[in-house]
């Protein structure tokens, strides 16, 4: 038996390296398409918590804010509004012997010129419980009360000080009389 082969007319293809790579390829894409979908899914899951995390806080701040409302309500009253005043008033005594006076002075001893007297000091606590100090500031010519500014404005304690108002000398007051505000930083 003779069996026709021609191999002018049908040659041969070596496809098996391509066959592999395409294989090889796909399973590669599968893989990656797979990966995707988990990710996918993890995020929609986590967007999911995450929405209904935000939806519990929000009710939690409404709820909050629904006590906040009634306890002001309460606090609002005209038999509590003594109450009211007097721990307003105490806090704001507490407040102001929070203040350390040892400290303040030794900050002050720091930028305050030899040549320069401090008349009167008054230190207030604002709503931040930031201590803004008033000081009446005495001395013989202009030189020491700026050469006061410059230091306060160079120390880390101090803020930027303002000049309120300056008065002369006269007869009775010998000195030129300054009255400074500037922000202290000693915290509450």
């Amino acid at each position: 038996m003779r069996y026709p082969i021609n191999l002018s007319s049908e040659p041969f293809r070596n496809d098996r390296a391509v066959t592999v790579f395409s294989a090889l390829a796909t399973g590669l894409l599968v893989i990656t398409l797979i990966l995707l979908g988990g990710l996918i899914w993890n995020e929609r899951q986590a967007k999911s918590d995450l929405v209904a995390a935000l939806a519990q806080t929000e009710q939690q701040i409404a709820a909050m804010a629904t006590e906040q409302a009634t306890l002001e309500a309460v606090m609002r009253k005209a038999e509590n509004a003594d109450v009211l005043e007097r721990s307003v008033f105490l806090n704001t005594l507490i407040a102001r012997k929070g203040i350390s006076w040892s400290r303040l002075f030794a900050d002050l001893e720091q930028v305050l010129p030899y040549n320069a007297r401090l008349i009167a000091l008054r230190p207030q606590a604002n709503a931040r419980n930031e201590i803004q100090l008033e000081m009446t500031i005495g001395a013989q010519s202009i030189e020491p009360v700026i050469d006061l500014l410059k230091r306060m404005e160079a120390s880390p304690v101090f803020s930027i000080p303002s000049v309120a108002t300056m008065l002369p000398p006269s007869q009775s007051e010998p000195l030129y009389r300054y009255r400074v505000s500037v922000n202290y930083a000693q915290k509450l």
